[in-house]
């Protein structure tokens, strides 16, 4: 019996009992620890999916690069969220993520959770804010939406329109009218306005350059730039999809017949701040670099951030011998388009005059 030899049976009896309730104690411990690891798991698991709880709708806070879990906890806690700094230190510490996280401003809502936390912080998806440059809009409208954007560093406050161009690395000379692309464009908090203007000006170059490569050949125009002015003309004259091909094509083919342009939208931008919303005779005889009326061809510069649906109509005009066009005036926005001087005198008289 080995190392039991010599005890009486009684004895051995004994030690075997007391073996074995250790052996289930053991046993039961390690059951319960299982269990336990379980519940406080799905417990935490549970947590994690749960919402902050805020002071209010938006909470905003930084991550500076030392900040580990104890200084994002304690940055939430001063910026309003009102759930354990303690309980939210531990459990960004537990991820083994802290190490990850990517400096810079975020903003949490209503829906986020521990876990969503931890994914902003890790791939660094910081609070954005939008700043949006309409179609149709001038060079001012623009400079105006940037100053006027929400923690945007207003860097080309101070500059000239020639230096901002030259700061945004175009060719010497360019000029800033129709060089930005209309669009919503998102940013980080004190990100530099140049950085916005930036953006719209090279997506419009991207733009521009996919429309003349794609151009109808026997277009009268020999430069993207003349594209482009051509393109802010249709943005200016036409909101309704339908007759931008239209439009383009009446312009066009004055174009090509050497006819003055006489379009308004011209005449409008060349007043400059001196438009107070009426146009009058005396304006369309007054001459000015941009009045299509008094002067022949396109006008010295773009008159507004034209679309991307202005370019490609600018581009491909439609297949029209119009050369006159007048508002339909029945809500749609829609015109009617004419080929000779008598069709569009009658149109006239019904649309605008509302005489048969």
């Amino acid at each position: 019996m080995g190392a039991c030899k010599g005890i009486d049976d009684g004895l051995l009896l004994c030690l075997v009992f007391i073996r074995g309730v250790r052996v289930r104690k053991l046993l039961k411990l390690f059951f319960f620890l299982i269990v336990f690891g379980l519940v406080a798991g799905g417990g935490v698991a549970w947590w994690s999916g749960q919402p902050l709880q805020m002071e209010k709708k938006t909470v905003e806070f930084s991550v500076g690069p030392t900040d580990g879990a104890a200084g994002v906890a304690r940055k939430l806690a001063e910026a309003g969220v009102t759930t354990s700094p303690t309980l939210l230190q531990t459990w960004l510490t537990l991820t083994g993520q802290a190490s990850r996280f990517k400096k810079g401003s975020y903003e949490l809502r209503p829906n986020d959770t521990p876990r969503s936390l931890l994914r902003k912080l890790v791939r660094g998806e910081f609070g954005m804010r939008s700043v949006r440059i309409g179609e149709g809009w001038n060079i001012r409208q623009v400079r105006a939406a940037m100053r006027d954007a929400e923690d945007l560093r207003h860097d080309s406050g101070a500059l000239s329109d020639t230096t901002l161009m030259q700061k945004l690395g175009a060719p010497e000379g360019t000029k800033a009218e129709g060089m930005f692309f209309p669009d919503t464009y998102k940013y980080a908090r004190n990100t530099s306005d140049l950085d916005i203007l930036k953006l719209a000006y090279d997506t419009m170059q991207r733009k521009l350059d996919a429309a003349w490569q794609s151009r109808d050949m026997d277009l009268p125009l020999e430069t993207p730039y003349e594209l482009l002015k051509l393109a802010s003309i249709v943005e200016k004259e036409t909101g309704y999809g339908p007759d931008r091909t239209l439009v383009s094509a009446v312009m066009v083919n004055r174009l090509r017949i050497n006819m003055r342009l006489q379009t308004d939208p011209t005449v409008i931008y060349g007043m400059g701040e001196a438009y107070d919303g009426n146009i009058t005779r005396a304006d369309l005889q007054r001459d000015t670099p941009y009045n299509t009326y008094t002067r022949l061809g396109l006008p010295p510069t773009p008159i507004a951030m034209p679309s991307e649906a202005a370019l490609a109509a600018a581009a491909n005009p439609a297949d029209s011998k119009a050369l006159y066009f007048v508002s339909r005036n029945d809500g749609t926005g829609a015109s009617e388009f004419s080929e000779n001087l008598e069709a569009h005198n009658r149109a006239v008289r019904k649309y605008i005059l509302k005489r048969p």
